[in-house]
């Protein structure tokens, strides 16, 4: 009768087998997660300024691109058109795909009144974990919710909370996008926001070619504060007027695809 019994390096040969599946996981999941980070380090203002000038927004030195994030929303981005009207400025919008799904007569009236519509995701989700398969399929759902929407074909990304990690730049690029963060904001989405602090807090990084980030409605942020940046506008717009700058969308502000 034949014995069954492993011989005396078999259980060391299966443990050896098992240590090393699990250092190749352990590489694969590193690799994974600095793949999916490494871009991230671009959200830090003097990286982008230095590294990548033309996703921090930097454009014609004679131009301000105005852009807001994370609408449409029809109870407070219609106040931001009516003043952009009266101020006779154009902006990028750059709009959540699900916002448009919902709103879509709002998304429409952006572009009806010579707007630029740009993709800031399908929903405002966190950036911390590798989603590059999400990613892809979410971004290409936004562009394609938008110009069935609108009619309007997107040429910027800007990703939510501006983290452009691994997955949401091959999702960009995978769209045709170019991604675009600010070289300005206004922290206008705190409840302690007010006209006066976003326009302090826009013109401390105000540089002719740079790219200034607002927001036109309250989704990701405290209940209201929109009407900081509502109330900022004017004053914003005349001190750039005021400098000899332009303001406009980031179609007419010159940065290379």
């Amino acid at each position: 009768m034949s014995g069954g019994r492993a011989g005396p390096g078999a259980g060391h040969d299966g443990h050896g087998a098992r240590h090393r599946a699990a250092t190749v996981a352990t590489a694969t999941a590193t690799l994974v997660a600095a793949a999916h980070a490494a871009p991230a380090v671009t959200w830090l203002p003097g990286v982008r300024r230095a590294v990548c000038p033309a996703l921090a927004g930097r454009g014609r030195p004679d131009h301000i691109a105005l852009t807001f994030d994370d609408g449409p929303d029809p109870r407070s981005t219609p106040r931001f058109l009516d003043a952009l009207d009266e101020l006779a400025v154009r902006a990028t919008f750059f709009v959540l795909g699900d916002g448009v799904l919902r709103h879509p007569g709002t998304a429409r009236d952006i572009a009806r009144r010579g707007h630029e519509l740009a993709v800031h995701g399908w929903t405002h989700s966190s950036p911390w974990l590798p989603t590059a398969p999400r990613d892809l399929r979410e971004v290409a759902r936004a562009v394609r919710t938008l110009r069935q929407t609108t009619g309007a074909v997107p040429r910027w990304y800007r990703p939510p909370y501006g983290v452009l990690t691994g997955g949401r730049t091959l999702a960009a690029a995978r769209s045709g996008l170019s991604p675009v963060l600010w070289t300005a904001w206004g922290r206008d989405w705190t409840a302690r926001a007010t006209a006066a602090s976003v326009l302090a807090t826009v013109r401390r990084d105000l540089r002719g070619g740079g790219t200034v980030l607002l927001h036109d409605c309250d989704r990701a942020a405290e209940a209201g504060c929109w009407r900081a940046a509502l109330g900022a506008l004017p004053a914003l717009v005349r001190a750039c007027r005021d400098e000899g700058w332009t303001v406009g969308p980031l179609a007419e502000h010159g940065i290379g695809r």
